[in-house]
This record gives structure tokens, C-alpha cells and sequence, in this order.
């Protein structure tokens, strides 16, 4: 129907019969010139949120909205603004400054590692095992074990995928045996 209709924008439901709607939403906007989709669902679901999102959709609305208030967001994306309903929105956001407030907590905790600590987590952030950070940093493996399990509980981080993850977040640039270079 967007090819043969060529709308300006379109209202995309996630939940349809032959196809869903964030695939559909994908191929629709690889046409060349794509109309603004917006998905109208009854899904107040975050991770459908950031995929339609991902997907290319101008905006994501529950069919719960007053049509009155849906009129008006259409055309505020058929303008070229991102509409979320309400309470996608308020939700995605107190979820996102939640969990930046636990990355920024952890990210402090990683000042209080010592220099060799330091060193371990940067291993850790390039995917090394115990074994190979034994090599490079010239430890034994059971050295590395005490080191990444102290570094586990100073980080509070349940694994050491976590505490890669969060290597990467001190400084998302710098790998290699030099450490993460907190300075």
C-alpha cells in the first residue's frame, strides 16, 4: 500500500496478520522516498518502543490516545518530530536516568580500584581471559582470579562481561595493554 499510495505519513499497528509491524516498518522505509511512520499500538512495551524507534519510526502512540491528541502528533512527525505517547515517554525516561545513575555510580567505583586493579579491568574490556591477562600482565592465573573477583564486588557488577562493559564506559577508546587511563 505505500507504493501504490505514496502517503505522506502512515500509522503502522506492531500486530498484524502477514506481517508485523516492525518488519514492515523496516521495509517501508528502504523505499526511496519513504513516508513518515508513526506505530499506533496497544503495546506500552519499552523494547517495542526502541525498536520501532531503531526501525525508523517517527514516532511510537498508544491507541489509547485521545484522538484529539493523536490528530495533533501526527502532525507534529509528519513535520519531522519524534512523538512518543506519554507514558512511554515518562517511563523511558525515569528507566534511562535510573540506569545512568547506577552507570555513573559504578564509573565512580572504578577510581577507587588500584593501579593493578585498573590494569586487570582493562584486560577484562578487551574480552581477554584469566590465562591471557596472566601473560600480559606477567601474573599467574590464580593472581588474575583474586583480582577480577575483588574488582567484581568494588564494582559491584555480578560478572566480568559487566565489568568489561563498564571498561569500555571509562574510556570507550583506549584498549591494549597500556590500561584504561582513567586520567
Amino acid at each position: 500500500m505505500a507504493t501504490r499510495h505514496r502517503p505522506d505519513v502512515m500509522l503502522m499497528d506492531l500486530r498484524m496478520p502477514v506481517v508485523d509491524g516492525l518488519t514492515a516498518i523496516d521495509h517501508i522505509r528502504a523505499l526511496p522516498q519513504p513516508p513518515v511512520i508513526v506505530a499506533l499500538t496497544t503495546f506500552d512495551i519499552d523494547q517495542y518502543v526502541i525498536r520501532a524507534l531503531r526501525a525508523g519510526a517517527a514516532g511510537y502512540l498508544l491507541k489509547s490516545t485521545p484522538p484529539e491528541d493523536l490528530i495533533g502528533l501526527v502532525r507534529v512527525a509528519a513535520a519531522g518530530h519524534t512523538v512518543l505517547s506519554a507514558a512511554a515517554a515518562n517511563r523511558l525516561l525515569s528507566n534511562g536516568i535510573s540506569q545512568q545513575a547506577d552507570r555513573d555510580h559504578r564509573l565512580a567505583l572504578v577510581g577507587e580500584l588500584t593501579d593493578r586493579e585498573t590494569d586487570v579491568l582493562s584486560c577484562l574490556g578487551e574480552g581477554l581471559s584469566n590465562a591471557q591477562i596472566g601473560v600480559r600482565l606477567h601474573l599467574t592465573e590464580a593472581t588474575v582470579k583474586g583480582h577480577v573477583s575483588r574488582i567484581l564486588i568494588k564494582l559491584q557488577c555480578a560478572n566480568r562481561t559487566q565489568a568489561g562493559l563498564l571498561a569500555h564506559q571509562v574510556n570507550p577508546h583506549k584498549s591494549g595493554p597500556d590500561g584504561i587511563g582513567l586520567g
